[in-house]
C-alpha cells in the first residue's frame, strides 16, 4: 500500500564489511545503494563515507568522492552525511574537516551530545547545508531545545539504541516539540527497536528512516539481502500505519 510518509534510508552506517559482506563502501557501491533504495521509496539518503577499508572518514577527498558518486547516479536525490565524533574524535579536526569540504552534500547529520557540536552546527549552517541533530537522550533534548541553532535546523532526529522504547521515544519527542524551532522530527530505533520505532513513527506522524546502518534483518527476522529491501519493507508497514 502506497504511503507518503517521509522515509530516508539510511544505506550503510558505522558498520564494516565484516559484518555484513555486502554493505555499500567505495563511491560506486553507495551509489548503486542509493539508486535502489530511490526505486524501492526512499525520499533520502544519508551515507557514511568511508576508506577503502570500510571505516568512516571526514577527509575532503573521501566526502566528495561519495557525494560525486550519488549525486550522477541518482541525481536530485537529497543527500546526507555524517560527521559522527567517532569518525575524528577531536573537536578541532573535526571542524576542519568539515570546513575543507570541497564537495557539499544537501544535509548533514549532527550528534548534539557529541563534543563541538553547537560549533560545528553553525559552521554547516555558514555554509549553507541543512542540519539534521540526532538526539541520544533527554539532556541532549533538552539542551539542543534551548540551543540558538534550533529554530535553523532542517530536522531533528531521535535515535535510539537496541534497548531503545516508545515510552522513551514519546518523552523525547515532548521535550523536543519545547523548542522554538520549525524542523519536523525523524524517529528511528537500532537492531532490536529498529522495527518497532519505525512502526511507532508512522503511528505518531513522523519522519523516519531505514537501511543497514539501523538493522541487517527484515521485519521477519532473516537477513535483509541489502537496502532497498529494508526500504520495500518499510514502505509497506508505513503504508498500514501511517495517518
Amino acid at each position: 500500500m502506497p504511503t507518503t510518509a517521509y522515509l530516508k534510508a539510511c544505506i550503510n552506517g558505522a558498520r564494516t564489511p565484516d559484518q555484513l559482506a555486502g554493505l555499500p563502501v567505495t563511491p560506486e557501491q553507495l551509489a548503486d545503494a542509493a539508486v535502489a533504495a530511490r526505486r524501492a521509496g526512499a525520499q533520502a539518503v544519508h551515507l557514511h563515507p568511508k576508506t577503502p577499508d570500510g571505516v568512516d572518514s571526514l577527509a575532503p577527498e573521501v566526502v566528495a568522492a561519495a557525494v560525486t558518486a550519488v549525486r550522477s547516479a541518482a541525481p536530485g536525490l537529497p543527500l546526507g552525511v555524517t560527521t559522527g565524533f567517532w569518525a575524528l574524535p577531536d573537536q578541532q579536526e573535526r571542524w576542519r574537516a568539515v570546513e575543507s569540504w570541497t564537495v557539499l552534500p544537501d544535509f548533514a547529520s549532527v550528534n548534539w551530545h557529541e563534543p563541538g557540536s553547537p560549533e560545528l552546527v553553525e559552521l554547516l549552517l555558514s555554509r549553507g547545508l541543512g542540519v539534521e541533530v540526532g538526539i541520544f537522550h533527554a539532556e541532549a533534548a533538552d539542551s539542543w531545545a534551548q540551543s540558538a541553532v534550533a529554530p535553523h535546523c532542517l530536522r531533528v532526529m531521535i535515535e535510539l539504541q537496541a534497548e531503545g522504547d516508545t515510552a522513551t521515544a514519546d518523552d523525547l519527542l515532548a521535550r523536543i516539540r519545547r523548542a522554538d524551532s520549525p524542523a519536523p522530527v525523524l524517529l528511528h530505533g537500532l537492531d532490536d527497536s529498529c522495527w518497532p520505532l519505525l512502526r511507532h513513527a508512522g503511528v505518531r506522524g513522523l519522519q523516519t528512516r531505514i537501511g543497514l546502518e539501523d538493522t541487517l534483518t527484515l521485519p521477519d527476522g532473516s537477513t535483509a539481502p541489502g537496502n532497498a529491501e529494508l526500504v520495500a519493507a518499510a514502505v509497506d508497514i508505513l503504508g498500514q500505519v501511517s495517518r
